[in-house]
């Protein structure tokens, strides 16, 4: 009986075996082998074929006609990627965002000789970046386009120029329309004529660096408008006037960098209410004239760098100006100061690099030895004619002479008498001194006289 009713069941275990391992096939038909679902392929994201189209004609304006870009990248934001060109899925399809030209790697999009503009380029509608370098020879003199910069408006965050020599002309006002921009860089190229008012308008603008251009006329006022303005750079331009005091109005400033050009009018006092200001460049200014703020740098928390050099600064260095605690470069160099140097300064709990050479000061530098030796070449005092140095032991500033010895104003360590190596020249030995001299022929004329004598005898 047990063996009749054991065949019995092998055929319902079976059937049951069979049923386990197809509910169980079909239940992994949807995981993975840790059981994760497995979402099903889906087909490429599309590129509308005019947006496509508007890429190539705008990269090819740039490369040349003879560019084949449908041939050689027929799905530009998939498989067939360009380089220099990003795209981002907007609604499941693919539009360029992102278009870089310039002999940045190797295998980076390089413009042609006659490298130009394309209209179409104000075609792609969600283009967020645009940069080229070295694109425009002085060979090939280009103007930035004065019109559609608005079709961009809503989009462009990021427009970049750079080392183009051959972008030449005004700065349009249009580039006032693009509300979304945040980054505008037009550096080392050779743009001229004013800085355009409009730019002020660019509420969401962090940084603007024009410099290395032929940039004139005055700094607009309405930059100060710019309130969330990180970076302002104008550098190396020939820009006149004063510093207008709507800058003040830039709380988060950090960079403010306005060297190299013809300014007027004197350091603005407002620089001492703009908390945020990290480096604050006006060097090679030479008419900018002014003094230095003798109260409130203690204010400036976090200025690092401070160079004034050769702006045409006259007067005393205030002793405040050693308040600062995060100063590590101060440059005061090439212009007309005066009196003594604080000693303060030296206490300078970050300072790395201190130029007061070229200067009028005068008096003793209380400056220890330690000072002098941690310094090194970073620090320069000499070409000061009135200014000594206490004795020090192990320490002393290069070109400048031993207070002992400055009973006649000290001429050491004048520029013309300096080495090449800024070091301490060594005194002249090609002709004696007066009284040398006259002890001399004293000399000679007694051991004439003796001689003789002898002769005689």
């Amino acid at each position: 009986m047990r063996r009749a009713r054991g065949g019995r069941l092998l055929p319902v275990l079976a059937a049951l075996f069979v049923a386990l391992l197809l509910v169980s096939g079909c239940a992994a038909e949807g995981e993975d082998e840790v059981g994760s679902p497995v979402a099903a392929e889906e087909p490429e994201a599309p590129m509308e074929d005019k947006e496509k189209a508007a890429l190539y004609a705008a990269i090819g304006g740039f490369v040349g006609k003879a560019w084949n870009g449908s041939g050689l990248f027929p799905d530009p934001c998939g498989q067939t990627p360009i380089q220099g060109v990003s795209c981002d899925l907007f609604n499941g399809v693919w539009y360029p965002t992102v278009v870089s030209v310039g002999p940045v790697l190797d295998n980076s999009l390089q413009c042609a000789p006659d490298a130009r503009f394309s209209p179409q380029l104000f075609d792609l509608r969600r283009l967020k970046s645009l940069t080229f370098y070295a694109c425009f020879p002085a060979s090939n003199p280009t103007t930035i386009p004065a019109t559609n910069w608005d079709k961009l408006a809503g989009t462009l965050e990021t427009l970049e120029f750079r080392s183009n020599t051959g972008l030449a002309g005004a700065i349009p006002a249009s580039l006032g329309r693009l509300a979304s921009l945040q980054s505008l860089v037009l550096v080392d190229n050779n743009l001229t004529g004013a800085v355009p008012p409009e730019l002020g308008g660019l509420a969401k603008l962090r940084r603007l660096v024009l410099s290395g251009n032929g940039l004139s006329g005055p700094v607009p006022a309405t930059l100060g408008g710019l309130k969330g303005l990180l970076k302002m750079d104008l550098s190396n331009n020939r820009l006149e006037g004063r510093i207008p005091p709507e800058l003040a109005g830039l709380e988060s400033l950090t960079l403010l960098d306005l060297r190299n050009n013809s300014l007027t009018g004197g350091l603005p006092e407002f620089v001492l209410g703009m908390p945020a200001l990290q480096d604050l460049l006006l060097s090679s200014n030479p008419l900018l004239g002014g003094t230095l703020m003798q109260h409130g740098w203690e204010k400036m928390a976090s200025l690092a760098t401070l160079d004034l050099s050769n702006v045409g600064l006259a007067g005393a260095i205030p002793e405040s100006m050693a308040a600062m605690p995060r100063l590590r470069f101060l440059a005061l160099d090439h212009n007309r100061l005066s009196g003594a140097v604080p000693a303060k300064l030296a206490l300078l709990p970050s300072i790395g690099a201190m130029y007061l050479n070229g200067n009028n000061l005068t008096g003793t530098l209380e400056f220890s030895a330690r000072f002098y030796q941690r310094m090194g070449s970073r620090f320069a005092s000499w070409d000061n004619p009135g200014l000594c140095t206490a004795e020090t032991a192990g320490g002393a500033p290069t070109g400048v002479a031993v207070c002992k010895d400055a009973q006649d104003p000290p001429r050491v360590g004048v520029r013309d008498g300096m080495d090449g190596g800024g070091r301490k020249p060594e005194a002249s030995s090609s002709l004696p001194a007066s009284s040398s001299w006259s002890a001399m022929v004293a000399v000679l004329w007694w051991s004439v006289l003796i001689q003789g004598m002898v002769l005689a005898l």
